[in-house]
């Protein structure tokens, strides 16, 4: 016996999902239109970011990627354009180039002013030979629901900085997974 009625497909093109193999592919004319991406770096420096006596937002002035134009540089901000599920990333690296001074930077992704995610590093925090630590580097990765107008960005906490970006390693990126239906 064969399916009667309507293909259970959603929004998905039934004749590629059921004559090909299941996939992304299946979804892509739905999704060509809706494409939200970004990626920016901090400018190089040789000198540090910080320390600043309250948290700061860091602004990634360089932009290589703005599919949606979710992300303004003015305000180091991602502004999601549209409700979805999104994968968002940063890396905080900082190089203090001399052994004997203080690698010591927190930088966390902040949605709508709450914590989602941080890195850290101290090089002073379990013993004296963490002093030849000079350079080191987070990434954090997650997945978030925002719905449109939601901010996210991310900060350096007060007191702390970060140092000898000169390669642009300091990076802010992401992406929209899937969009959610109308709330």
């Amino acid at each position: 016996m064969g399916w009667t009625g309507a293909l259970p497909c959603g929004k998905w093109d039934c004749e590629c999902a059921i004559k090909s193999q299941p996939g992304c592919c299946c979804v892509a004319n739905e999704m060509s239109n809706s494409k939200i991406a970004f990626s920016a770096e901090m400018r190089s420096r040789s000198d540090c970011f910080g320390p600043f006596t309250s948290n700061v937002p860091i602004r990634y002035y360089f932009i290589s990627l703005n599919q949606g134009n979710g992300y303004n540089d003015a305000l180091g901000t991602f502004i999601a354009p549209r409700a979805g599920l999104y994968s968002l990333s940063f890396t905080a690296y900082s190089n203090v180039g001399v052994d004997g001074e203080r690698l010591y930077h927190k930088v966390q992704l902040m949605k709508n002013n709450e914590v989602v995610a941080s890195v850290w590093e101290d090089n002073r925090e379990d013993t004296e030979d963490n002093r030849e630590d000079t350079e080191d580097s987070g990434t954090q990765s997650v997945l978030v629901s925002l719905r449109q107008g939601d901010k996210v960005y991310v900060e350096l906490l007060s007191g702390r900085s970060l140092c000898g970006n000169t390669k642009e390693f300091n990076r802010f990126s992401g992406y929209q997974v899937y969009p959610f239906t109308q709330e």
